[in-house]
């Protein structure tokens, strides 16, 4: 048992000098979110603490991030938000995806689902009360100009979804 022990935390040491790169990439003002949008300071403060960390290329890494197997599950984290929706390029994706990301965005929060509990665990200043909820989707709601609902019946129409 002592042996399997040893093995174990050796193993573990191992693991540390094996990391992920870590996501960390300059602002872009031409397509940055709030570059871009230029939102009041509040609703600024709001999507940096509550959103950029998983979806954009600044996230701020707490000191558990250093350690592995965590850092793999943060990177790979980080790498889902930015799938479905992206901050840093919301200037250079086409008008209706932006739109989707905003409809997205609102239902996300009247829901709930943004951010994740296992985000606002350890994030504390993310935990969002309902009136910051509202304001972040009133922001988004502004943003909307009806393109993907346009392009979705066209979509539709073409029989590319259903």
């Amino acid at each position: 048992m002592k042996r399997f022990l040893y093995i174990l935390a050796a193993i573990i040491l191992l693991a540390q000098f094996i990391r992920p790169s870590k996501v960390a990439e300059p602002v872009d003002p031409a397509s940055d979110l709030i570059a871009l949008t230029k939102p009041a300071a509040e609703i600024e403060g709001l999507l940096r603490v509550a959103c950029y960390d998983c979806h954009s290329g600044q996230p701020r890494y707490p000191w558990y991030a250093n350690i592995t197997p965590v850092n793999w599950w943060l990177n790979q984290h980080i790498k889902e938000g930015r799938k479905h929706f992206d901050a840093t390029t919301w200037g250079t994706v086409p008008a209706y995806q932006r739109d989707h990301q905003a409809k997205e965005v609102m239902e996300m929060m009247e829901k709930k689902e943004m951010p994740l509990d296992s985000y606002t665990w350890t994030h504390a200043d993310a935990r969002l009360t309902d009136a910051q909820r509202k304001l972040i989707s009133d922001f988004f709601a502004a943003k909307r100009d009806g393109s993907w609902d346009v392009e979705k019946a066209r979509r539709k129409a073409a029989g590319e979804i259903k």
